[in-house]
Formats: C-alpha cells, structure tokens, sequence
C-alpha cells in the first residue's frame, strides 16, 4: 500500500483511512493475521485494483 501510494499508483485516502487510522476494520490486516494469503493490489475493503496488478 505505502509503495503504490509513494509512485501515485494508489489514492492516499486508503492509507489514512485503514492502515493510519481504522486498521481494525482493514480486511488485508486481518488475513495477515489468520496467516492468509491476499495479493499486494487487495484494497483494504477486500475489493482487488487490478490496475496495481504487476504486468
């Protein structure tokens, strides 16, 4: 998240808004936290930005 966030590949309101402020309610910290896979370009919804997909 803080890598596409730094190239402005991703809107900073998702850091601010999970990782910096509601990170209970972030869906990528709680399957880190049941040890499950999510790939990098997850949103913290749950919801995937293909756009973010590497090529």
């Amino acid at each position: 998240m803080k890598t596409y966030t730094e190239q402005g590949r991703l809107d900073p309101k998702w850091r601010q808004l999970y990782c910096l402020g509601d990170w209970e309610s972030c869906k990528r910290y709680w399957m880190a936290e049941r040890g499950e896979y999510h790939p990098d370009w997850m949103l913290p919804d749950g919801s995937i930005d293909e756009s973010l997909c590497p090529s």
